[in-house]
């Protein structure tokens, strides 16, 4: 995997390419220029499982595209630059922008007059994707049109473009940089109840998954531990918290063992998963603790 990051990056007009290139050139991306909704919606769908990031100028035109490619379950990390007739003088005073959501509730919204600092919200914007949960908001305009069937599909896509980012930023960063993108206002101890509850909900079902494979299929259960871990590592969930989700389930099969006239003992086998877990949580976060000899600029 090459880690570079690649941009899809929609410029209507020469002067808004001209001005990218400029901010963009120095630095270690693979751009790809589109410059009509029609290009964009066949280079995303094209190329949806290599773009790290879109880069868009707001206008009514795109929010057809990107409804369909929400509603074909495809979710990319996403910075919109707000057009500058659109734009107030209120606005311009309050950066970062909160206008309403094109396409999905981690994007991130730019005023023109910030292109030089375009790099540090690239990065705003992957961190805050890299932080979507499935149960995050879409966008306003897109929720009258959104269908039930269409959420096994966002969240399976959601779950595989979080991985992937998130390796090629080990790849390019460091775990050290994987840390300091991390989003402080959407750990766990941070969320409203109900998002608490849901996530917590997500967690006991990954959990059983690598409970039920963890004796059985070393490479799907590899996988399986990886996605929890990072998950874990993103919202901040403590240790304490994960002996908490292993003990319910351990309970909870407890139960069902006696139910069936078995030795429940055999559940102590699995405190090796709970391990194999923790030990790679702590390598984690061992690997993202700054070095004395290595400063690291946040944006």
């Amino acid at each position: 995997m090459s880690s570079r990051l690649s941009l899809c990056i929609y410029a209507p007009s020469e002067q808004l390419t001209q001005s990218w290139l400029e901010a963009l050139s120095r630095e270690c991306y693979r751009l790809n220029f589109v410059d009509s909704p029609d290009q964009l919606f066949d280079f995303v769908k094209a190329n949806k499982e290599k773009i790290d990031c879109l880069i868009v100028v707001r206008e009514p035109r795109l929010l057809p595209i990107f409804n369909q490619l929400y509603e074909s379950g495809t979710l990319l990390p996403t910075l919109i630059i707000e057009q500058i007739e659109t734009i107030s003088p209120e606005m311009v005073q309050t950066q970062p922008l909160s206008p309403t959501h094109l396409y999905h509730s981690a994007e991130i919204n730019l005023i023109p007059a910030k292109i030089t600092d375009i790099v540090a919200f690239i990065d705003e914007a992957i961190a805050h994707f890299l932080n979507l949960g499935p149960s995050s908001p879409i966008g306003d305009a897109l929720a009258k049109n959104h269908h039930r069937e269409t959420k096994g599909d966002n969240h399976s896509f959601l779950l595989l473009q979080q991985r992937r980012l998130a390796e090629k930023l080990k790849e390019r960063l460091g775990y050290l940089g994987v840390y300091y993108s991390r989003n402080s206002q959407l750990f766990y101890r941070n969320l409203p109840n109900p998002e608490k509850e849901e996530l917590i909900n997500l967690l006991n079902q990954e959990y059983r998954q690598i409970i039920l494979y963890y004796f059985s299929d070393d490479t799907k259960t590899n996988k399986l531990i990886d996605q929890f871990v990072n998950r874990i590592f993103f919202v901040d969930i403590s240790v304490s918290k994960i002996l908490e989700i292993h003990m319910k389930l351990m309970d909870e099969f407890a139960q069902q063992l006696k139910l069936e006239g078995r030795n429940e003992e055999i559940l102590l086998d699995y405190r090796l998963a709970l391990i194999d877990i923790i030990a790679h949580l702590c390598e984690m976060y061992r690997r993202s603790i700054p070095r004395e000899d290595i400063p690291f600029k946040t944006p």
